[in-house]
């Protein structure tokens, strides 16, 4: 996958919490946690799991997740 964004922060998912419509996604990145709120469709359709190796993608005032 390419993305213009430059700031990939790798690390592993430590807890997803699932709403209706989104979910909330803690990642640990070398002790410190990044959290991101992601659609419950995105998470489904990466298969997401807690202890799965992700990129917490940050480009200006939105944030992603790769895996």
């Amino acid at each position: 996958m390419k993305l213009s964004a430059r700031n990939a922060l790798k690390g592993k998912v430590t807890d997803i919490a699932r709403g209706q419509i989104v979910a909330k996604v803690k990642v640990d990145i070398g002790g410190q946690s990044v959290t991101s709120l992601v659609s419950v469709e995105a998470i489904d359709d990466l298969g997401l799991q807690i202890g799965d190796e992700v990129s917490a993608i940050v480009k200006s005032t939105e944030g992603m997740l790769a895996k």
